[in-house]
């Protein structure tokens, strides 16, 4: 999919601007004219683009004087100069005031596709720049989703049915179930997946900065603003912006940000100039976002333009077929990721995590896993071990039948952690000496505190 981009031809041959926009438009770029450096200065105070293409000859007033004008305005702004007069030092000058390239007249379609096509790859990867260090602090997960579930059937079919389509996808479910996967890949199996996904946490940001998170801002809009900063809708140009818990956006932003997805156009913060960007949205909720509409803190507007399409994403506690799965793929995971050679859960173990309700749900599940590879001490995964992890899923055990052995390495375990590793204080509360409950230490493989 080639990214449709909004483009300024600045030159007083009327043939040429009206050849510009049939080449441009034809291959769905938005294409603005100006017959005059003065007209096209005009336009720039209007309107945000995402190149400009500027004669250098021109009556009224010389290319290179607007070509220093745009550049002092804005000095991110990507300009190609246009000239019947190429000599190496017209460019030359061009170049140092900031142009990014130089095409003489005439020049073919196909020319002038490819100088585009240059320019615009080149402001793209300023913006992927951005977009992969907020990318790279993160760990890089896969995409896949891990399922055997009929309810997570149904997402999946969802997913295959919405992401041809670019609509609104409203994404709902309980935390850490997973929405964030969806949309991810809802974007990556749609023709957006070669541009960036942004995402948007809706519940972390600052209220008084989320406008500027959302919209970018100019130097010297507000304290702090010293330079020009690109929003998300900019960032996300192309692809797809998700609103990850977008109910805690507040009431204001809202209104803004209705108007941003209908009309497909932003302003920065401070700035009053119109910038066209093209993003798919999706929108995740772990709220009833009917209740918040019924108690005035959701627009319904902005609801009925997120909710076009409608996924819902079950909790863990009623997909319980999926956990070993999941179980199978965190392992793997941090197993890797800590350096330990872990073959696997016991069968006790399995049942007692299939067993637990999980109301933080896979999140909750991941986060499990990862501390009882922290502290597993040989090749297997077993329940003592999801005591001794000090988890809360320690108390579906008491419903397991467990042997007696099992049963003494448990108590002795957790008598340890109460006396916080101290050997003689841990005999005496389990009525024996030290020397035994030394012997059963090593019996049992009992890692603790030396006291």
């Amino acid at each position: 999919m080639e990214t449709s981009c909004n483009i300024l031809v600045v030159d007083d041959d009327a043939f040429m601007r009206d050849a510009c926009y049939k080449t441009l438009t034809r291959h769905g770029h938005s294409v603005s004219l100006a017959k005059s450096g003065s007209e096209g200065l005009k336009l720039l105070e209007r309107w945000s683009f995402d190149l400009i293409l500027l004669d250098l000859k021109m009556p009224d007033e010389d290319g290179l004087i607007v070509l220093a004008k745009i550049k002092e305005r804005d000095p991110e702004a990507i300009v190609v100069i246009i000239t019947g007069y190429g000599t190496v030092k017209t460019a030359v000058q061009a170049i140092k005031l900031g142009a990014l390239d130089f095409i003489a007249k005439p020049f073919t379609p196909d020319e002038l596709l490819n100088l585009v096509r240059r320019a615009l790859k080149n402001r793209q990867l300023t913006i992927e720049n951005l977009y992969l260090k907020q990318s790279l602090s993160r760990e890089t997960r896969s995409t896949d989703i891990i399922s055997r579930s009929a309810g997570m059937a149904k997402v999946k079919d969802m997913i295959a049915m919405v992401a041809p389509a670019d609509s609104t996808v409203l994404i709902q479910g309980e935390s850490g179930t997973g929405k964030g996967l969806v949309a991810r890949k809802v974007h990556e199996t749609s023709q957006r997946r070669g541009h960036p996904f942004m995402s948007v946490d809706c519940g972390a940001l600052v209220k008084t900065l989320f406008e500027s998170e959302l919209f970018g801002h100019v130097k010297g809009a507000f304290t702090g603003a010293d330079t020009i900063q690109l929003g998300k809708f900019e960032m996300a140009h192309g692809g797809t912006l998700f609103f990850d818990e977008i109910s805690n956006i507040d009431l204001e932003v809202q209104a803004k940000l209705l108007k941003a997805v209908e009309e497909k156009c932003i302003s920065k913060v401070g700035d009053h100039k119109v910038v066209k960007v093209d993003v798919s949205i999706i929108s995740a909720t772990n709220r009833n976002l009917q209740e918040a509409l019924a108690e005035g803190l959701f627009r319904e507007d902005l609801f009925f333009r997120l909710n076009v399409v409608s996924i819902h994403v079950p909790p863990l506690r009623e997909r319980k077929e999926d956990i070993p799965l999941l179980i199978d793929h965190f392992l793997e995971r941090f197993t890797r990721k800590q350096g330990k050679q872990i073959e696997g859960f016991s069968t006790n173990a399995i049942e007692a995590l299939t067993e637990y309700s999980w109301p933080g749900n896979v999140r909750e599940l991941e986060n499990t896993v990862e501390r009882l590879v922290v502290f597993a001490r040989d090749r297997t995964i077993r329940t003592q071990d999801i005591v001794y992890s000090n988890t809360v899923l320690s108390h579906v055990l008491s419903r397991e039948p467990l042997r007696l052995e099992e049963m003494e390495r448990l108590h002795i375990m957790k008598i340890l952690q109460r006396t916080e590793g101290n050997k003689s204080q841990a005999a005496r509360l389990l009525g024996i000496d030290r020397k035994t409950l030394r012997t059963k230490i090593k019996k049992y493989q009992i890692v603790s505190a030396a006291t």
